[in-house]
């Protein structure tokens, strides 16, 4: 089973304002960590890409991720459900990959401190560059909140699982060809454990 990061498991939204706002004070340059945050999903170089020209957006960048640990890992928490989500993949002897935006190291940095216990993470990747991962995993289903992560699951031929926690509505992930939508991951691990023998049957070794 896949999951994306921000929105889906982590609550980042505090963490990556604060962290923005370090970095505009360091730089002295304008960064609105309100508007950058309501569109988390793509890849950090994305994001500068609106508040600095091209040859200054990989040093911000190694700021940004340098200062990521220490700023916002703190203040970050897991959105509801997400504990509970993962452990019942776990439960029924699958696996977890979480395949995200957010750099590699930074993730790990994050799951580590909500406690998330996971198989593999790949950070850096966005939209259907998502898929790679997912088939590679084995992925059987992908979990993300951001209308790129339908793309995503279908690159990587996985079930596309919707979660209305991020900038769309439950209407506009269904309008962009989510398979499954679900209000938040409250209600992952009853629809996993229906879905499971739906589809694969009572064998406890799915991905």
């Amino acid at each position: 089973m896949g999951f994306d990061l921000d929105l889906t498991l982590a609550d980042t939204r505090t963490g990556i304002a604060a962290t923005y706002d370090m970095l505009s004070e360091r730089l002295g340059v304008h960064i609105d960590s309100a508007l950058a945050v309501s569109r988390l999903g793509p890849p950090l170089e994305a994001e500068l890409a609106h508040w600095l020209p091209p040859d200054e957006i990989p040093a911000a960048a190694r700021m940004f991720r340098d200062m990521y640990a220490d700023v916002a890992v703190p203040a970050t928490t897991a959105m509801d459900g997400a504990a509970e989500a993962v452990e019942a993949v776990r439960r029924a002897g699958g696996g977890v990959i979480v395949v995200t935006g957010k750099q590699t190291d930074n993730a790990r940095d994050t799951l580590r401190f909500l406690g998330l216990e996971v198989d593999e993470v790949v950070g850096s990747v966005f939209g259907a560059a998502k898929g790679e991962a997912l088939a590679a995993f084995g992925a059987a289903a992908y979990v993300g909140d951001h209308i790129a992560d339908i793309e995503a699951a279908r690159a990587g031929g996985a079930v596309s699982v919707a979660v209305a926690t991020g900038p769309y509505t439950a209407d506009e992930l269904r309008d962009h060809g989510a398979d499954v939508i679900l209000p938040d991951l409250t209600g992952f691990a009853a629809w996993y454990e229906d879905w499971r023998i739906r589809e694969i049957g009572t064998v406890s070794t799915v991905t």
